[in-house]
């Protein structure tokens, strides 16, 4: 089995705002998330080959994790289950435009006892790319087991691709967590960073930041600007897109869906990194802008999906009856 994607990284349970009871309480839905499995939901969704490695407890969340993953044709072999740590938690909270303020119940959960003998390295060298984001890196033994991780992908020669996605709650201060959201990034050919997080890690200075980002050896960056839109540099070239005009009720994974979708273009039309130029990017930028734009209409990252799903196929089929029309109008 050879997979275009494999992503390493946390796997928990998101608790999102589901309306209210009788009583005026809020009810929360039980929806799976962490940001590498929301990526590599998005790449397989398009029809990509992915497979996950992390970690669950042995209970009621695990088990209903490793069936999301299965659902959403993620491989589950590389997911490890903790027979003493339960399944991570978060509650999310939406304002009014559908940002999110989030609750973790971490400290002892699963995905952060992600050990590096656990580590399913033959996954790793038959993937194509090798994602990972900055949340396994708030504490041990999960941090090790990444730059275990990270070391076997670069000796497979796999794409590296990276999603620093800063959760305060989760750190001990921010000076650590700049240190370790920077400590692998000479080791990451793609970048996808909201614009708050590149401002955290190289400075308030636009231009400064992007050069500085760029100087580790990245090839491509990705800065997401949410209802702005996103935009993307190269050595060679930069361009910016506008975000499209949606009703938005839910960003959550927004920002991983825009990166899945990206990732599949990539590879759908066998892009590398000696041939791609900035004009062959922003058209994955733009579709990329696109799908995630429309994941913000629905609740959950991962239902969000199907959605769009379905919306595409209406637009097909409306678009297939009308020209069978118009042939029909032609023939008499």
């Amino acid at each position: 089995m050879t997979y275009d994607i494999t992503a390493l990284g946390e796997i928990l349970i998101d608790f999102t705002p589901s309306g209210k009871d009788s009583a005026g309480d809020l009810i929360f839905a039980r929806k799976a998330g962490g940001a590498p499995v929301n990526l590599l939901a998005t790449a397989a969704h398009f029809g990509g080959k992915t497979a996950f490695i992390g970690k669950v407890g042995e209970d009621m969340f695990g088990s209903f994790l490793r069936s999301v993953l299965k659902k959403c044709n993620i491989s589950d072999e590389g997911l490890v289950t903790d027979k003493v740590h339960n399944t991570t938690l978060a509650f999310v909270e939406l304002n009014e435009h559908g940002d999110r303020d989030f609750s973790f119940y971490r400290r002892f959960g699963a995905d952060v006892f992600l050990e590096k003998s656990e580590v399913n390295e033959k996954i790793i060298r038959q993937s194509k790319i090798f994602h990972f984001g900055s949340l396994s890196l708030c504490a041990e033994p999960a941090r090790s087991a990444t730059g275990y991780a990270l070391d076997a992908a670069k000796r497979a020669g796999c794409l590296i691709t990276y999603d620093p996605n800063y959760r305060a709650p989760l750190w001990e201060n921010e000076s650590i967590a700049v240190e370790r959201m920077k400590e692998h990034l000479d080791k990451v050919d793609i970048l996808k960073i909201a614009k708050e997080e590149l401002y955290m890690l190289f400075g308030n200075d636009e231009e400064a930041a992007i050069r500085t980002a760029l100087s580790y050896g990245i090839r491509v960056m990705l800065v997401t600007d949410g209802a702005n839109g996103a935009s993307l540099y190269m050595r060679n070239g930069r361009v910016s897109l506008p975000a499209e005009k949606v009703n938005t009720v839910d960003t959550t994974g927004a920002g991983d869906i825009f990166f899945g979708t990206f990732l599949h273009e990539w590879l759908k039309n066998n892009s590398t990194l000696a041939d791609i130029t900035v004009e062959k990017a922003a058209q994955y930028l733009k579709k990329a802008i696109a799908v995630a734009g429309k994941s913000t209409e629905r609740y959950g990252a991962v239902a969000s999906l199907s959605a769009i799903e379905k919306k595409r196929n209406r637009k097909e089929n409306n678009n297939e009856s009308s020209s069978i029309l118009r042939k029909k109008r032609f023939a008499r």
